[in-house]
């Protein structure tokens, strides 16, 4: 038994046989007993027998076989100590079980389905189960709006000297309720016509507490509001239809936002961002974002427009100025373009672009440049994890395409491919593996035309460990990294959590940005530690390059944010 120390129980109760569950509800039962003398601990006897009895009735076994002992001086203190000595004998057993659902709910697959199948006949009885399945039937009636349901019966009748048990639990449903109409309480500031957008239920449709709180949710999310509370309550319904009242609360209009990171690939960062959460009743959004560090320095402005439906599609136009200067590559950017952001009815998230990017560059001390692009584009993601922050299973998959052609206003015929896709799997709780792929592709008539933004860099903190941000390219004759045609990526990765939050990593990168796919490719191979903060995971990882070739030497490697 386990007590907090210093304060040792003066009842320990050993169950005979391979019985931890039925040692551990007894002396839950018994609690901690301390400061008895071994007289008092005798007259307790009766009382610990009796406890020791209905944790053990609990689990279905009512007849055991016990016995006692008090001993003067024995326990961990010098104090006396009763033990208790348990033989559980056979236990109970289910007989039969009848479960009848009668009126419409019978009918009803989802209520159906969320019937507990345990107990079962021939199971060892337990009352927390017998108790979860009555509650669960009355929670599944809540759920699904079968507000006049009750139990006709609900019986488990225990015959100890046969050792049987039989479940008999009759529920009549009643009608299902229905959801009505969705009114928003005044004061709000918002379009009413965009506020039920957020509404994916028509009136009418059956109730379901998962369409009340998704709803609840949307409105959370939107980043229009700081309160929302929704009223659907069974008893304000007339006739089973039940009105939907939602009170909202708007968030201040902007927000300001500042933060400093560090990351061996580009040092320390700043970043900064100010928000209009809303400008206008129909629910316009802009922003100014910036970011700050020696090699790179960015500041881009947006303008968005909710669409039908608001929670994921949307119309977005920005305008962006990035300059960087990695390794021998320079490069001043100025882009203008807008977005629609559309979710497929399959999950997927695609984004059709359209936009300009102006461009000068010096790669080496020799080859400058400057083009002027006009790039559609389309992209298509999905990301699936049980959790948002620190998840244990998912993956990720994105696939992005863009392009130019010199009839259309660009200096250069392009096409540019990119496809991500990762993996994380968890096993036995503590040991996780994670996978990642990337590959992408540039198809030109005129390679040296084509900007440092739409060629290849390989290595980093996000690509191949153990070598430099940036640095595994193709090079030309005077050794300065130029940027490749394609890019082939590939990552396995071991976590093991040996404390909670805290976990170990070993891990291979293999990859490079090369002209031909048959190129050779860079490895690089280390350990790690991860630590899952409060606003995300932090990786500090040891990586060895193993290609001298390439560059490959030892290399420290801190990075943050999700895994997928």
């Amino acid at each position: 038994m386990w007590v907090l120390p210093g304060h040792a129980s003066q009842v320990v109760v050993n169950v005979e046989g391979d019985y931890p569950a039925l040692e551990d509800n007894a002396e839950v039962f018994i609690g901690e007993v301390e400061g008895r003398s071994a007289d008092n601990l005798r007259r307790y006897v009766g009382t610990a027998k009796k406890q020791v009895q209905e944790a053990l009735k609990a689990l279905g076994y009512y007849s055991p076989l016990i016995e006692w002992e008090v001993a003067e001086g024995e326990g961990e203190d010098g104090l006396a100590q009763l033990t208790i000595t348990v033989i559980p004998g056979e236990p109970v057993r289910i007989a039969s079980r009848e479960v009848v659902i009668e009126g419409p709910a019978a009918e009803d697959d989802s209520f159906q389905g969320g019937i507990p199948k345990s107990p079962s006949k021939g199971d060892v009885l337990n009352h927390g189960e017998y108790t979860t399945l009555r509650q669960s039937i009355q929670n599944r009636a809540r759920v699904l709006g079968y507000f006049d349901g009750e139990f006709v019966s609900r019986k488990l009748e225990v015959d100890p000297e046969k050792r049987t048990a039989a479940i008999t639990i009759r529920f009549r449903s009643g009608e299902r309720y229905r959801l009505g109409d969705v009114t928003f309480t005044e004061g709000h500031g918002f379009e009413d016509s965009l506020l039920e957008q957020f509404v994916t239920f028509d009136p009418g449709q059956p109730y379901h507490a998962d369409e009340i709180a998704r709803l609840s949710g949307h409105l959370s999310n939107s980043g229009y509001f700081s309160g929302v509370d929704v009223d659907a309550s069974p008893g304000s319904a007339r006739d089973r239809v039940i009105p939907v009242t939602v009170n909202l609360t708007t968030r201040p209009p902007r927000s300001v936002a500042a933060g400093v990171g560090f990351s061996t690939d580009v040092g320390p960062r700043f970043r900064g961002n100010w928000r209009e959460h809303w400008i206008n009743p129909m629910g316009h959004r802009r922003g100014v974002e910036t970011e700050l560090s020696g090699p790179r320095q960015n500041i881009s402005t947006w303008y968005e427009l909710p669409l039908d439906p608001p929670m994921t599609d949307s119309i977005r136009l920005g305008a962006g100025y990035q300059r960087e200067d990695i390794e021998d590559v320079e490069s001043e950017r100025l882009t203008l373009g807008q977005q629609w952001q559309h979710q497929l009815d399959s999950g997927w998230m695609q984004v059709a672009s359209l936009s300009w990017e102006g461009e000068r560059f010096r790669i080496g001390d020799d080859e400058r440049g400057q083009s002027s692009l006009l790039l559609p584009g389309v992209s298509y993601s999905k990301l699936h994890a049980n959790s948002p922050l620190d998840p244990s299973r998912g993956y990720r998959v994105q696939f992005d395409v863009k392009g130019g052609h010199r009839e259309v206003l660009s200096d250069v015929d392009v096409l540019h491919v990119n496809f991500l896709v990762r993996g994380l799997y968890t096993l036995a709780d503590n040991h996780r593996f994670l996978a990642r792929f990337q590959a992408g592709g540039v198809a030109t008539n005129r390679f040296d035309d084509v900007p440092p933004s739409l060629r290849f860099f390989a290595g980093g903190d996000q690509s191949v460990r153990g070598y430099g941000y940036e640095t595994l390219s193709p090079e030309d004759e005077d050794g300065v990294a130029v940027g490749g045609r394609y890019l082939m990526v590939g990552s396995v990765e071991y976590q093991y959590e040996f404390i909670q939050n805290w976990r170990v990593a070993a891990f291979v990168d293999e990859g490079n940005a090369i002209d031909d796919v048959f190129d050779p490719l860079a490895t690089g191979a280390g350990v790690g530690i991860r630590w899952v903060s409060p606003v995300g995971p932090l990786r500090l990882d040891i990586a060895k390059g193993l290609d001298d070739e390439f560059g490959g030497e030892w290399r420290v490697h801190f990075s943050m944010g999700p895994e997928l």
